[in-house]
């Protein structure tokens, strides 16, 4: 499919958060670079308004709070997800694909991998005249490594590393800059709390610091690195179990992007591209509670086989003024589960959502179901 820069340019936009729709004062969004890292990666998360940080461990739990990994009931999980993004828009080649999975070496502690790909379909750069300068094709990714701890039979701990990779351009792909691979390293934090009783009802909370690393350059001007999405989350939710077969969680997650606004001024953008990581996630309380987002979610699980899942999600306009709503399912069957996700249209003509229809998909695979509640057959 052949594309414009200028396409590209409202594609990767969309990525980050900030395609404006008509608007009739201007809004200054804060992007960063890598944001294929804040699309929610899992289908089941993505039916609850993309709320992930408190709910019920799963495989999934690595993208969304490590900590609550040695929670999970069975020792050894696998997930792929695959989530075509922005079909809206006509794009057929753009899609967003995940492997995770964990292993628990014993009662209180697991190691976990994860892989997060993105890929752009092909872009046809143009000049500014229109002419044909070459093509590429822009992919990113991620591939983290986590280890967490149980503390206590309620609260855990979880640590991951991350290598992010980003090549938008190739060599001199527009106006003869040398365009290269965007590298870096990151590191999650994460907390979780389990107040669940034996029979599974309760409350749990959750906190994540994510995405704690260095800037990423596509040259070699050291004066133009771009922030990763660095973000402080923290999620709530109750579990009410009504019998043996029926039982409801109630989500709520807050999330804060750690990175300060663009500045307006042309004085101060300097400073802003050479600006350190470290400085930026303190700065970026000056604009409190800018670059912001909420997420509601439910889930419904009949007999421990059969899930619905409803959200909504919304995001303040200096983050971008996303909102929608989602639907999902998703049905477990012995060790496989399937899992989908919907986000419903919203608005129309020009203000209409692009992420509109979009669909995730999901299978995790529960390897070998406890027998105990712990994860280990006696």
């Amino acid at each position: 499919m052949k594309r414009t820069l200028k396409l590209f340019v409202t594609v990767v936009s969309i990525f980050s958060g900030d395609y404006l729709f008509a608007q009739s004062e201007p809004i200054n969004v804060t992007t960063t670079a890598v944001p294929f890292l804040r699309i929610s990666p899992d289908a089941r998360s993505g039916g609850m308004g993309e709320t992930g940080i408190a709910t019920l461990p799963e495989t999934n739990a690595a993208f969304w709070n490590l900590a609550k990994i040695p929670f999970n009931e069975s020792k050894t999980g696998i997930s792929v997800n695959y989530t075509p993004w922005l079909k809206k828009l006509g794009l057929n080649d753009v899609y967003l694909a995940t492997l995770t999975g964990y292993h628990k070496l014993d009662e209180n502690q697991a190691i976990s991998a994860s892989l997060r790909y993105f890929n752009l379909g092909n872009i046809q750069f143009v000049d500014e005249n229109g002419n044909d300068l070459n093509s590429y094709r822009p992919r990113e990714f991620a591939i983290e490594a986590g280890y967490s701890r149980k503390l206590s039979e309620q609260i855990g701990l979880g640590l991951t590393l991350r290598y992010i990779n980003s090549r938008l351009a190739n060599g001199a792909a527009l106006n003869n800059v040398n365009y290269k691979a965007g590298q870096t390293v990151a590191a999650d934090l994460s907390f979780y709390y389990n107040g669940q009783n034996e029979e599974g009802q309760g409350f749990s909370a959750g906190a994540t610091l994510t995405n704690l690393g260095g800037k990423v350059s596509y040259t070699s001007d050291a004066n133009k690195k771009d922030f990763i999405p660095a973000n402080l989350g923290l999620g709530g939710a109750y579990t009410k179990v009504f019998d043996e077969s029926n039982k409801m969680t109630f989500a709520l997650d807050v999330n804060k992007l750690l990175v300060p606004s663009f500045p307006l001024d042309s004085a101060g953008r300097e400073d802003y591209k050479t600006e350190s990581s470290i400085n930026g996630w303190f700065d970026s309380f000056k604009d409190f509670p800018g670059a912001a987002n909420v997420s509601v979610g439910m889930e419904y699980w009949y007999m421990n086989q059969f899930a619905a899942r409803a959200g909504y999600f919304y995001e303040s306009k200096q983050a971008g003024d996303r909102r929608y709503f989602t639907l999902g399912a998703g049905l477990k069957y012995n060790f496989l589960g399937i899992n989908f996700s919907y986000i419903i249209p919203t608005g129309s003509g020009v203000n209409q959502n692009p992420l509109s229809n979009t669909l995730r998909f999901g299978l995790t695979f529960d390897l070998d179901p406890a027998t105990n509640g712990s994860g280990y057959s006696e």
